[in-house]
């Protein structure tokens, strides 16, 4: 992690743990991941028992912040602002380590997929560096996920996201078409990012890698995924590009993606 990142960071935390509801402050994302380069924000979690007021949030940087965003909620509940020393992007998320527990035991005990990004938390948490943890909490859920990926939940993964891919009279290659057919040029990326989030995340599964989130995923695949469709990264740059002035082409280039990763599941014995 680059070290004015990881001391603002830190500076950050120390803040927030003089909150008595604040259970744990971790930093993840591209700072931990290994990718982060000078112009990476700061991905900061602040687990809480309750909710932190936005005039006390507010209280704790109005004066080092500038450019803050207060209580943004269109995603996760957050702040974010830019260090007025440092220049460095702050994004804060405020979650509950009750909540989080709830997610990961769907996941890694009962096996529960989701459309697209199943396993982003898991990977969230392992990859998490501690900046305060007041009773140890998060680092003892941290240790309880730590395990070998589950086979069932491999097995859920492909289940709830292969069908919708192109098989399924309802799938995103016959969404894509029927778009396309009447100039729908906005629902054809929708439809594209969606076929991609359900693609990328049996191709994690397949790997029994957590899913590393939104942001470079034919690199992450690359390096972290031994088993690959063959040309993938060429294949889907391709439909990306047919994607932008879609025409009746892009169903060859979603088949070519498809018929791969096919022979891939065939050879893992996952379908």
């Amino acid at each position: 992690m680059m070290e004015a990142h990881l001391k603002l960071a830190q500076q950050i935390a120390d803040k927030f743990a003089a909150l008595p509801q604040v259970e744990a402050v971790t930093v993840a994302g591209s700072l931990t991941a290994g990718y982060a380069n000078p112009d990476s924000d700061i991905d900061l979690y602040v687990y809480a028992e309750s909710d932190i007021l936005p005039a006390v949030r507010s209280r704790l940087f109005a004066v080092s912040a500038s450019h803050m965003e207060l209580n943004n909620q269109f995603w996760e509940p957050g702040d974010e602002w830019r260090d007025a020393a440092t220049g460095i992007s702050v994004d804060v998320m405020y979650r509950s380590l009750n909540r989080l527990q709830e997610i990961l035991t769907r996941n890694l005990e009962h096996y529960q997929a989701s459309v697209g990004y199943t396993t982003c938390f898991w990977q969230n948490v392992l990859t998490s560096e501690i900046l305060f943890d007041r009773n140890g909490r998060f680092y003892n859920l941290q240790q309880w996920a730590i395990r070998p990926y589950p086979q069932p939940l491999v097995d859920a993964i492909i289940a709830k996201n292969y069908p919708i891919l192109r098989d399924n009279q309802s799938a995103y290659l016959q969404q894509i078409m029927k778009a396309v057919k009447r100039r729908d040029f906005v629902s054809v990326n929708h439809r594209v990012a969606a076929f991609l989030a359900s693609y990328f995340d049996v191709i994690f599964a397949i790997n029994r890698v957590p899913h590393p989130g939104e942001k470079r995923l034919p690199a992450l695949v690359d390096e972290q995924c031994e088993k690959r469709p063959l040309q993938m990264s060429a294949q889907v740059n391709a439909l990306l590009q047919a994607a932008a002035q879609p025409d009746e082409t892009i169903s060859a280039h979603i088949h070519a993606l498809m018929d791969n990763l096919d022979v891939l599941l065939h050879q893992e014995n996952l379908k």
